[in-house]
């Protein structure tokens, strides 16, 4: 009877020994693994929207105007007497607003533009010598961009748009004019210098179409259209 109070002395001192371990020791959490948590920053477009106004420098090339004359009585072709290719320098002013939702920048544009953009040709039919000219007086154009800022401060985009050519013709001294609305495609880049100015960079191409011209006895159709270079600079409001 000793022996088994004695065992049961044993077993419970152990037992409260290994609880006041246990307690001794504290709570110990279990390990959990905890990556840094990094936020997602969108990084700057820049500022675009609003209004602005400005001036363009530029040359046109690649104009050409072939010239064909034909009998007015009686509708009878006569042939070409040259080939006239508008070109020469221009200058223009513009104005337009762009609203701006996150990298994509888009709105209207008005302006108009003027300079020496002609060409002439010169030529021999039915032992006639003649010489014709073409000039562009001015063109008023509403183009509409859309761009996309590949930098906060770089806007590349995209021109489409309509434009309303006023021209003078002559042929051997003899004059014809006319107003024509045509298409506008380009390509143009932005770069702002700072908060309000930015100077620009743009390649178009102008297509007026077919108008009949008629000089005496002698028709023809006017066929204008140029490419331009224009270097500009812009004011936001």
């Amino acid at each position: 009877m000793m022996k088994i109070k004695t065992i049961a002395l044993v077993a419970g001192s152990l037992s409260l020994g290994a609880t006041a371990a246990a307690n001794a020791g504290g709570f110990v959490p279990p390990v959990m693994d905890s990556a840094p948590i990094v936020a997602e920053v969108e990084a700057p477009v820049g500022a675009w929207q609003g209004g602005y106004a400005g001036l363009t420098l530029g040359y046109a090339f690649k104009g050409d105007d072939r010239v064909g004359l034909t009998d007015s009585a009686s509708n009878t072709f006569l042939g070409d007497i040259g080939e006239a290719e508008l070109k020469g320098a221009n200058a223009g002013i513009r104005a337009g607003y762009r609203w701006q939702r996150g990298n994509w920048v888009f709105g209207p544009e008005v302006g108009i533009e003027g300079g020496d953009i002609k060409g002439d040709t010169s030529g021999t039919l039915l032992g006639t010598d003649l010489e014709a000219e073409g000039k562009v007086n001015h063109m008023v154009a509403l183009r509409f961009k859309t761009g996309y800022t590949v930098r906060p401060d770089m806007l590349v985009y995209g021109i489409a748009g309509v434009g309303r050519v006023d021209m003078d013709y002559e042929l051997n001294g003899i004059e014809d004019s006319f107003s024509k609305t045509g298409y506008i495609l380009g390509l143009g880049v932005e770069k702002q210098i700072n908060e309000k100015w930015s100077v620009t960079g743009e390649y178009e191409y102008a297509n007026f179409g077919k108008e009949d011209l008629q000089f005496g006895g002698l028709d023809t159709e006017a066929t204008p259209k140029y490419n331009n270079l224009k270097v500009g600079v812009n004011f936001r409001f």
